[in-house]
């Protein structure tokens, strides 16, 4: 199943945390000097939770008579995808890293 880009470039700006107003580099909610890594992959992750709720919710909804728009539940399904792909690539990548970091010899 093919992904249209836009859903991707959603994805990967609420994955990096970059809001609509804000500079390139500067993950939103984050002030200069404060938080973290640690603080920026939590909030990542808790914004892909969100998307995949927001998913089964319109799911719910349609499928229950409430809500009678399917290109709506199609459109979150492909964003919640879409967020979930990111996360596991970014996952990826910080296994990789950690593994790089663990064969450097000391």
């Amino acid at each position: 199943m093919a992904i249209p880009a836009s859903f991707a470039l959603d994805a990967y700006a609420r994955a990096a945390g970059v809001g609509a107003g804000a500079p390139a580099g500067q993950a939103s909610g984050v002030k200069d000097g404060a938080g973290g890594f640690g603080d920026i992959l939590k909030q990542a992750l808790d914004e892909a939770v969100e998307t995949a709720k927001a998913s089964e919710h319109k799911i719910a909804a349609t499928t229950s008579g409430r809500e009678g728009n399917i290109v709506d539940v199609v459109t979150a399904v492909a964003e919640a995808e879409a967020t979930l792909q990111t996360v596991v690539t970014v996952r990826d990548k910080v296994i990789t890293a950690y593994q790089e970091i663990m064969r450097m010899p000391i």
